[in-house]
Order: structure tokens, then sequence, then C-alpha cells
């Protein structure tokens, strides 16, 4: 088969692609079809290991079992597909009903997959053992080891759909409030700073004005000398106000420690050394409440599933009782199978 052919069988691209099917999920894509595919390879699947289960008493018993346990799944996905549905929105997950509705199917899909390909193993202890008790037990075992199965396939796409925040709450998004800055004021195109204003540059003065011409100069401020100039008649010139930044004192002029939330003398508070740690966000800090009744409502779907299949029996049909459709409701599954297990 090419590798750019989709598989005719969709339970070969669960297991071979499932994070495509995950991500078809998520971006609702042919979700329609997608389900229908996996509905009628279910239906299939389920039925042919009906008949398996029902063979043990008489080819009758083998195509009602064949007819109920498809109903069985389908039964129990409709009763509790709704619950699943509906808490999600009460936890404000933003899952649809064909979201909803093909993440459950695809565990029904790998379930009834499973279930199938232990049918030759069950058809082997039906021709070599055939006890009604060991091969009801084993039968159960095979049908919950393929429902543990399928559920763990169930609970990895819920996570999928956690990680695309489909399960978390629709938060609108903060937009920090805006802090009027104040609008700097317009300076006027003569007013304009310099790159370096000319009272900051130190002009240099040769002390041999006043001494002799073999002495150094003197690296003396701009307003410095016109002051001086002015004090000896001269005119003085209007000096530019020059604005210095605050030193920062170093380690050595300032030997302190700091205390917790201290800064130093003069020390910017945009430079502080100790910085508080930057925030992470968007990681998670809990389960979100939707994953946690996830598995709350996996016990909900296998509690109804085994109600029901008790409510619909027989599959196996007793060898020492006629065949019946339905049997009369009494007991209960869990009771019938510890009596099963201590007959043995």
């Amino acid at each position: 088969m090419s590798g750019d052919r989709p598989s005719p069988l969709v339970i070969e691209r669960i297991l071979r692609d499932r994070q495509g099917i995950w991500q078809q999920i998520v971006a609702e894509r042919d979700l329609n079809a997608l389900t229908g595919r996996m509905l009628a390879s279910s239906a299939i699947a389920l039925a042919c290991y009906g008949a398996v289960l029902g063979a043990f008493h008489s080819p009758l018993m083998a195509l009602t079992s064949a007819l109920k346990l498809p109903l069985l799944f389908l039964v129990t996905l409709a009763i509790c597909l709704p619950t699943l549905y509906l808490f999600n929105l009460v936890f404000g997950a933003r899952l649809s009903v064909r979201q909803s509705l093909a993440l459950v199917m695809v565990a029904i899909t790998v379930t009834s997959m499973l279930a199938v390909a232990f049918a030759p193993i069950s058809l082997f202890f039906l021709i070599t053992a055939p006890d009604y008790g060991f091969f009801k037990l084993l039968n159960v075992a095979i049908l919950t080891l393929s429902a543990l199965v399928g559920l763990r396939f169930l609970t990895g796409g819920m996570q999928v759909l956690n990680d695309h925040g489909l399960l978390a709450p629709a938060v609108a998004a903060e937009t920090p409030a805006q802090v009027s800055a104040p609008a700097p004021a317009a300076v006027s195109a003569g007013a304009a700073p310099a790159a370096v204003s000319a009272g900051a540059v130190p002009a240099t003065v040769a002390a041999g004005s006043t001494s002799s011409a073999g002495a150094e100069p003197v690296a003396v401020p701009a307003g410095a000398a016109a002051a001086g100039a002015g004090a000896n008649g001269g005119t003085p010139a209007a000096a530019p106000i020059v604005q210095t930044p605050a030193q920062v004192p170093t380690q050595a002029q300032w030997g302190g420690q700091p205390a917790p939330g201290v800064l130093p003398p003069g020390y910017p508070a945009t430079n502080r050394p100790w910085g508080t740690p930057p925030v992470r966000r968007g990681e998670p800090t809990q389960r979100p409440a939707s994953m946690t009744l996830l598995y709350i409502w996996i016990l909900l779907f296998g509690f109804v599933g085994t109600q029901l299949a008790w409510t619909l029996r027989p599959f196996f049909g007793d060898p020492g009782q006629d065949f019946a459709f339905f049997r009369s409701i009494d007991g209960n599954f869990y009771a019938e199978i510890l009596r099963t297990i201590a007959n043995l």
C-alpha cells in the first residue's frame, strides 16, 4: 500500500496515525465521515465476536448475540454521551457534540477491534474446552482487557484536546491597563539639544598665558572659562545648563549589602542587580476539571454497560437451558461473576 493513500481500515489509521486522528478531531475536519467509518467498523467487529460468544449454545444464539453485542455498546454510548458533553460544558470545556462523539467512538473502535482479534483464541477454547463457566469468564476477561485499552485511547485523546485548550474555560484576553505616560514636551527647533553641548566640552586653556610657555595645558570647562573672562572685564557668555546623570556608586564606594527589596543610594531602579524572577505564565498548575470528570465518566460508562449487558443477556447461553432471546431481570452482573468464580 502506498504511503500517500489512506488505509481503507479505520482501525489501522487509528493505530498508526493516532496523532493525525486527534488533530482531525481538534480541527473538526470531516468528522461525520470519520465517525461513520468507526461506527460501521465497530458494529461489524462486535457482531463477529458476538457470534463466537453465542456459538457455545446454538447457531440461533450465535445470531442473536451477533445482534445484541453491537447494540450493547451503542445503547451504552447513547445513554452516557449526553452526560459527558453537558458536564464538559458545565466545567467550561469547548468540546462540540461531534468532537465528543468522535472521541468516544475511537475508544469503542479500538475495543471492538481488539476483541475480534481475540475471537480465534475464544473459538479455540470453545472447541477444545467446552466448559460454560470457564468460557464465560474467559470472554469477560477479553472484553475487560479490550475496554481498558480502548479507554486508554480515550484519555490520550482528551489529553491532546486539553493541550490545545479545548478543555479549559474560554478566558477573555486580559489587556493590561494602559498607563498614560506623559507625552514629551514639544521641543522647538531652536531648543533641540545637541549631541554634545558646548558647555559640557572642557575648554583647553593654556597655562602659558600666565606662566611660562613650557607649562602643560589645563582642561577647564568652558563655562568656567567664560566666568573667568567676565571677571577680567570681558563679556561673559551665557553658559548652557547641562544636566549630568547621577553617578551610580560602585560596590567599592558602597560596601553595605542591600536588604531585600532595598536599592543602594543613588542606584537606578532599572539597573537593580537582584531582579525578581520572571513570572512563568501558561504552565498548568492543576489538572483541568474536565479531565477529572472524564475518569468519573469512564466509571459511569462501565457501570451502565455492565448493567445493560445483564439486562440484554443471554450472550453465551447456558447449554442446560432452552434458547431465549432475553432472560428475566434478577440479580446483577457482579453477583453472577462472583458466583461463576466460586463454582469453578
